[in-house]
C-alpha cells in the first residue's frame, strides 16, 4: 500500500529517545524543564512506562511522517530528502506546535515552558526527516 523505508523509520523512532536524553538532562534544558513543569526530578519514580510511550508514538510519528513524504514525492516528484524536510516541518508547525501552544494556553502553562517543548519536537522531528529523507524507499529515488 505504501512505500515506507522500515530501517529508516525504526532508526527515526530510536532518534527521538537519543535526542530527548540529550534535550532533558539536567546540563541541557532538563533543570529549566522540571522548574517550568513543577516536575521533581529528586523523586522520581520510574520512567520506563514514559520511555515504552515514547518508542510508540515515536513510530507512529515517524511512519506517518514516511507515508507523508512518500506521498508528496508522488505527488510533486523532486528531492527526497528536501521534501521530508518540508513534510516534516509544515506537520510540526501545523499539528505538534499548534496543539501544544493551544493546549498549554488552556491549562495556563508558562510560555517558556511551551516554547522549551515545541522547540524540542522541532529538533526531534528535523532529525527524524533527515534520516527519512536520506533513506528513502527502495526504487522510490
Amino acid at each position: 500500500m505504501f512505500d515506507v523505508n522500515y530501517w529508516a523509520v525504526v532508526i527515526a523512532t530510536l532518534s527521538t529517545l537519543v535526542i530527548g536524553s540529550i534535550w532533558y538532562t539536567p546540563r541541557v534544558f532538563g533543570t529549566r524543564w522540571a522548574e517550568l513543569a513543577k516536575v521533581d526530578l529528586q523523586n522520581g519514580g520510574s520512567a520506563a512506562g514514559a520511555i515504552i510511550t515514547t518508542i510508540i508514538v515515536s513510530f507512529i510519528s515517524a511512519w506517518v511522517l514516511a507515508i507523508a513524504t512518500q506521498t508528496a514525492w508522488l505527488a510533486f516528484g523532486g528531492s527526497y530528502f528536501w521534501l521530508a524536510l518540508s513534510v516534516g516541518t509544515m506537520l510540526w508547525a501545523g499539528f505538534t506546535a499548534a496543539r501544544f501552544i493551544t493546549h498549554d494556553a488552556f491549562e495556563g502553562r508558562p510560555p517558556a515552558l511551551t516554547l522549551l517543548n515545541i522547540s524540542h519536537e522541532l529538533v526531534t522531528v528535523v532529525v527524524m526527516a533527515i534520516i527519512i529523507g536520506v533513506w528513502p524507499p527502495a526504487g522510490t529515488v
